[in-house]
């Protein structure tokens, strides 16, 4: 398929870090006005810049390269135009329904509450949804609220994530190093949000082993899971058929939706190549799968151009694209939008 006629394609995402989507103009412009000192001052150069040092098939050094837009965005005006324009720029791609999401601690080192910041943020996606509105457009963009799993201020993110439960935040999450940091540390706020009634995804199978997707199901009560792309470890395709151990019998007997990022994946050591990535195969089996872009800065890429680069190597037709949009729109915490 042509990426055009993907983009025509009414999509849904839930898994976009607003920090890893910036626009590489508006890193420098707000860089330039805080004296942060850049690689480049020439969007093009910069984009590839950041791109390439993402490349080294390790998830924390690609994290290192957030420093540049968690620096730009610690202001409440700032956090307002990033969260505008992300809305923009995903309705440009044609996505209809986006989750997008942030960890409100990493932009308070100039005095902002998380409070402040999910409400700085959650005005620039109103900005944006009216934006879009008047380009003729529609698009629904919510907020999910990320606690960084390697810090202790999940359960401090987890009170004010319910103070904004109707106000624009769906759900909750933990990012950020997985390896030596289990879901489980968090499990005091897990269990306030599960006490609320409030949706969560976590971040698991990504760095880590299947273990940690099975820390977050079983002790967390995920029903869905950030990445998950290391449950390839337990299917056998050594076999006419493939086999699946229990722990993969028991994801897609759940249905446990995996929000999937094959360029992320790719750059992060987590997958070798587009045509071996863990998504074609779990598709093809039945797991409740759909791709996102992650970071579409990071990664240079855009809904769209997942399922492009995707398709190619499958053979996917616009039918499997839509059955995987249509996995995500089964899979939104914004129920309100779901009954619509």
């Amino acid at each position: 398929m042509e990426l055009k006629e993907i983009q025509a394609i009414p999509k849904v995402l839930l898994h976009d870090h607003v920090d890893g989507g910036l626009r590489p103009q508006t890193i420098i412009e707000l860089a330039r006005s805080i004296d942060f000192p850049l690689p480049s001052y020439i969007d093009a150069q910069l984009q590839e810049i950041i791109f390439q040092s993402c490349n080294e098939g390790s998830l924390e050094k690609y994290l290192k390269n957030f420093d540049y837009t968690i620096a730009v965005m610690q202001s409440y005006e700032n956090l307002i135009r990033v969260a505008r324009e992300c809305v923009v720029d995903l309705a440009a791609d044609g996505i209809v329904y986006a989750e997008v999401r942030g960890a409100p601690e990493l932009f308070t080192a100039q005095g902002l509450s998380i409070a402040d910041v999910i409400a700085a943020t959650l005005t620039g996606l109103d900005e944006g949804m009216s934006e879009v509105r008047h380009q003729g457009k529609a698009i629904t963009v919510r907020f999910i609220t990320c606690a960084m799993r390697h810090t202790q201020r999940s359960l401090e993110v987890a009170e004010a994530t319910l103070r904004y439960r109707s106000r624009g935040v769906v759900g909750f999450d933990i990012a950020g190093p997985e390896l030596g940091f289990p879901a489980k540390n968090h499990i005091a706020a897990f269990n306030l949000l599960h006490e609320n009634h409030f949706p969560y995804t976590i971040h698991a199978g990504e760095a880590a082993s299947v273990e940690s997707m099975v820390d977050a199901i079983a002790h967390c009560r995920a029903d869905r899971i950030g990445h998950g792309v290391r449950l390839i470890d337990e299917i056998d395709t050594s076999a006419d058929s493939p086999i699946l151990s229990d722990i993969a019998k028991m994801i897609l007997d759940q249905q446990i939706h995996l929000e999937l990022a094959p360029t992320s994946n790719l750059q992060t050591g987590a997958s070798a190549s587009y045509s071996s990535h863990p998504a074609a195969l779990l598709y093809s089996l039945g797991f409740n799968v759909a791709l996102n872009t992650d970071n579409r800065l990071m990664s240079n890429t855009s809904l769209s151009n997942e399922y492009k680069v995707m398709s190619d190597a499958h053979r996917w037709s616009d039918a499997d694209i839509e059955k995987m949009n249509s996995n995500a729109l089964k899979a939104i915490f914004d129920q309100e939008y779901a009954g619509s």
